[in-house]
């Protein structure tokens, strides 16, 4: 059998170093698994669409499709946007929509090899206080995500970490930044927890230098970690795994509610 076709789902954005970003990610997961066809699609501010993608593909004769949204979170963009474009499939194509990639150890592993990229150095956590700056959301099971990662890295060594938002709820990066020095942390590490480039990563570092964070990590782009994770996701889709709720083509799609498995659509 021909495995399903990946179709890789990011949010998408204005600035041209996201979608290079997806797209390198996409590449490196690829090689993983050599003979797995993947392809990209955004939701908004990229090309091609959801919707697009899905009828070329199916003009090219394909008829399994693992959709594996490109997000860390889940938040209305995995529960609304990506669903409804995939209910707009062609007739032919069975879809199945994989579960976000977050949260996962894996993305944990990505965060620490950024932040060594960037300096963190041979002192390391102990004597560090570290910001998780994600992107915000008005999702509160969103925001609760961040928190726990937040309270589970604090068990990994840090003198202190806490979380911060690019957008949304506060505090802000710059904010959280100037707490932990006036807490008494003398060295303040930011992280952004984020896949890709663009205005909120840009506002993330700004806001780290300007408070004066010793070390800035870039986002966690096309990691090895992430690759995997990404054909984890689809493996998942592809073998239906629990959490799965599958249609017939044409009727409505649901996504997963529950556990971090996928959601299966067709």
């Amino acid at each position: 059998m021909t495995d399903p076709v990946g179709l890789v789902v990011a949010h998408g954005s204005r600035d041209p170093r996201h979608a290079a970003t997806v797209r390198a990610l996409t590449a490196r997961a690829g090689a993983l698994r050599p003979g797995l066809r993947l392809e990209t699609a955004f939701l908004a501010f990229g090309t091609p669409s959801v919707s697009g993608a899905l009828e070329r593909l199916a003009s090219e004769g394909v008829r399994e499709v693992v959709a594996v949204p490109l997000l860390l979170t889940r938040a209305f963009h995995s529960g609304s946007d990506l669903p409804s474009a995939l209910r707009r499939a062609p007739p032919a194509l069975r879809v199945v929509q994989a579960d976000v990639l977050g949260p996962s150890p894996l993305l944990l592993t990505a965060l620490h090899r950024r932040l060594e990229e960037a300096g963190l150095g041979p002192g390391g956590p102990g004597s560090t206080g570290l910001v998780l700056a994600s992107a915000g959301s008005s999702a509160p099971e969103a925001i609760a995500v961040i928190a726990d990662i937040a309270r589970e890295l604090r068990h990994t060594g840090w003198c202190a970490v806490r979380p911060a938002f690019a957008s949304g709820p506060l505090p802000r990066t710059a904010d959280v930044v100037r707490a932990l020095r006036a807490d008494g942390v003398r060295r303040v590490a930011v992280a952004p927890y984020m896949i890709a480039p663009g205005l909120l990563s840009d506002r993330i570092t700004g806001g780290a230098r300007a408070a004066g964070a010793e070390v800035v990590a870039s986002v966690l782009g096309a990691a090895p970690e992430l690759a995997r994770l990404l054909i984890d996701r689809w493996q998942a889709g592809a073998e239906g795994r629990p959490g799965a709720g599958e249609t017939s083509a044409g009727s409505s799609i649901s996504p997963s509610s529950g556990g971090r498995h996928p959601g299966v659509f067709a």
